[in-house]
Formats: C-alpha cells, structure tokens, sequence
C-alpha cells in the first residue's frame, strides 16, 4: 500500500466540557476532562491510519513532555513518525480546548514562534512513491517541499484551507490538485461572492477541484472538468465538533488515495466527520474502516 504523507501541524490538546458558555468571565466546573492529540495534519494523519490506511506524518515537536505525549499518542494510532522531529530546545504546540454541552467549542492555542522552519531534512525524494500528500500550511517550508515533488511526481495534493493561510495560500493554491476550505477561510479568501462564484475563483488558481465544508450544511464542490456537486452532512449524536474538518480532510485523502471517484470521496469524508463527533476530544471518535462501512450501510 503507498503511503498517504501528511505535512504540517501536531500538537497535545486538553479538553475540557462544560454545561455552557458563560456571558462573562467568571469560574465554571468542568463536567470532563481528557488529554488528547491535536493539530490539524496530525489529525488528519489519525484519521487515515484509524481507516486502515499507511500514512506517514512530517512534522516538529518540542524537546519537552508534550512533545513526548504527541509522539505516543501518534504512534498508538498506527502513524508513521519517523518523520516528525523533535527540536530539543523548542516548546511543543498545546491548545486548551472548551466545549458546551452542544458540542461547540473555543480553542485556545500556542505554538512556538522559535520553532525551526527548515525543511531541507524531509526525505521529499519518497514523495514520488506516495499514494497522496496532504497539507494544513501550518508548515509552509515542509509543505512547499512536498508539494513541489509531488507536482514533479504526478502525485495528487490536497491542502486543508482553514483560516490562518494568509497572503501565501494563493501561492500554494498553485500547487494544489485539491484545495478544501473551510466556510469562514472561504469567505475570507473571496469575500463578498456567492459560493459559486468563490469556488470559481479558487479554480482560476490552477486547482482541480475546489470544495467548502459548511459543518450541518455539507459539502459542496467544482471540478476543474466542469463537474459539480454537493455531499449533505450526516446526521449523528454530536458531542464535541473539535477535529471534524480535521477528520473530513483526512478522509477525503484516504479514499482518494484508495481510488475513490470524488462523490465517493465526498461521502466518505462527510460520513467520517460525523462519526468523529460521538466523542470528546479530536480523536477519540474517529471511525474504523469496519465502523464507517456499517455507519453508511446502515444509511443507504
């Protein structure tokens, strides 16, 4: 099986459920707490080794405990961390995470600036052997590396275009076969423009399919081939939403490289996403290859 290579973010998240938001600053008990892996590519990463894929994740950590808990936590999953290194004088990613009783969530993060942005370590020569490599632009040195080989190898790229891309996601748009947003990066990249005519816009940049995640609203997308189309959400018991898109974007790399056409892949994203949200935490629900066949058959 050829690797799925995901590049970018990982992080330690400690969650915490609550009743509710308070209208102001005040003390709130906490109903449960967990401590749980985080970060968007490292979620993403989960997600597809949960589905029986081999994916390897390139990355960097801290030389402290957190670092120490984001590679056990990795490892446990089944993901390759061969590649993610640690920076022993730097501070490890960490994100307190707050969600309500409807599964809404704040997340408060802290990454360390200091952190070395050189990628010129990535082995990006095994690129050309990958099934798919997939980016968060967390990292922007290591996902241009990946991204050119890949586009050098014919080797297809998705990049999670979640807000915090800035001025340098049109450049990596050039690179993208698949560039999924988020509603808010989307509205932020092409503001004021219906949705039509945003993902028109993404499409112009040299991209192959475009697409939108809108939470309960689903999913929609435009191919470069004119094709068209729009996956609903699932319906599922919704616990904490921290990590859907993660899970989506993690899917949606899976079944691509599976070989899955793109309504197929739309809708094993879409399913994935839901079943994510059973639990708290960004991992704790993520769905077997088993579970996720038995969720859409059950649906059908």
């Amino acid at each position: 099986m050829k690797p799925v290579i995901c590049v970018g973010h990982a992080a330690l998240d400690y969650v915490y459920r609550i009743e509710a938001f308070p209208p102001e600053p005040t003390k709130v008990r906490s109903l449960e707490h967990i401590e749980s892996g985080g970060g968007m590519a490292a979620n993403a990463a989960a997600t597809i080794a949960r589905l029986g894929g081999y994916v390897a994740l390139w990355s960097r950590t801290g030389g402290d405990s957190a670092g120490e808990r984001i590679h056990k936590l990795l490892a446990a999953e089944g993901v390759d961390i061969t590649h993610v290194r640690t920076f022993e004088h730097a501070r490890s990613s960490t994100s307190a995470v707050i969600v309500d009783q409807g599964g809404e969530r704040l997340i408060i993060g802290e990454r360390d600036h200091a952190m070395p942005m050189d990628a010129s370590w990535l082995p990006v020569e095994r690129v050309k052997d990958a099934a798919a490599v997939m980016s968060d632009l967390r990292w922007v040195e290591g996902t241009h590396a990946a991204f050119t080989a890949a586009r050098a190898h014919g080797v297809p790229t998705l990049l999670d275009a979640d807000l915090g891309g800035g001025g340098i996601l049109t450049e990596f748009l050039g690179l993208a076969d698949y560039a999924i947003f988020s509603e808010p990066a989307l509205e932020a990249f092409a503001p004021g423009l219906d949705e039509g005519a945003q993902l028109e816009r993404v499409l112009t940049l040299g991209v192959r399919h475009a697409g939108v995640t809108r939470g309960a609203g689903g999913y929609s997308w435009l191919s470069a081939d004119g094709g068209q189309g729009h996956q609903p959400a699932f319906q599922a018991e919704i616990v904490d939403t921290t990590g859907a898109g993660d899970a989506f974007h993690g899917a949606f790399a899976w079944a691509l490289a599976s070989g899955y056409d793109t309504p197929a892949c739309a809708r094993i994203a879409a399913a994935t996403a839901a079943l994510k949200c059973r639990r708290l935490g960004a991992r704790a629900g993520l769905p077997t290859r088993a579970e996720l066949e038995d969720f859409l058959a059950r649906v059908d």
